[in-house]
């Protein structure tokens, strides 16, 4: 009797316990479809609106990089043409005839255009250098020289470039452009040249 007490007893605290076990085992819950529906549209509204942040802002960030590479762009072109424009002034002789200081309608043309140059570089200062070819006493091309210089200095202060921001040297026949001798060669080295200081 007593055996069968303690088997009933077990047997019956392993029927409690399995059903205890059975009991606490996580069950899916089906809530109201609809609850679900709106929880699941919640969802996809946030990860929408994430979504749409993170989107924004890569565009934002796309069109910075741009508008950057467009300046750097804008910033190489205008230093390209500030350079060349630079090296346009420099290279561009006035030229005179044989033993005179009167400056042509070509070298007029031109120096309308350096007036330009010097209008728009009103913080650059340049030296006008008077140039003559080796024929001619050292005195004379000197002198020759210098009324080379003063005749653009005078001509560019004509069309409103400060005189300050001029100043005129003569080299006389000491530094040609040209070291040959005849027609063309002379016809190089009688001018006056631009240095930008």
């Amino acid at each position: 009797m007593k055996k069968q007490l303690v088997r009933n007893l077990i047997m019956g605290l392993m029927v409690a316990a399995l059903a205890l076990t059975v009991s606490c085992a996580k069950k899916n819950v089906m809530g109201d479809p609809a609850d679900l529906a709106q929880n699941s549209g919640e969802i996809s509204a946030e990860e929408a609106a994430r979504m749409a942040a993170q989107e924004k802002e890569k565009a934002l960030a796309q069109q910075r990089l741009q508008e950057q590479t467009m300046q750097e762009n804008a910033v190489r072109v205008a230093a390209m043409a500030a350079k060349e424009a630079r090296e346009a002034f420099e290279n561009r002789d006035i030229l005179f005839g044989y033993d005179s200081a009167v400056l042509s309608a070509e070298a007029r043309q031109l120096l309308k255009e350096k007036a330009r140059w010097l209008e728009a570089n009103p913080d650059r200062n340049v030296v006008v250098q008077g140039h003559c070819d080796e024929r001619g006493t050292t005195e004379y091309n000197l002198a020759l020289g210098d009324h080379r210089a003063t005749a653009v200095k005078n001509f560019l202060t004509n069309m409103g470039i400060p005189g300050s921001q001029i100043v005129t040297i003569s080299y006389g026949e000491e530094k040609p452009l040209d070291m040959g001798r005849g027609e063309d060669a002379w016809r190089k080295n009688r001018r006056a040249h631009f240095v930008i200081l």
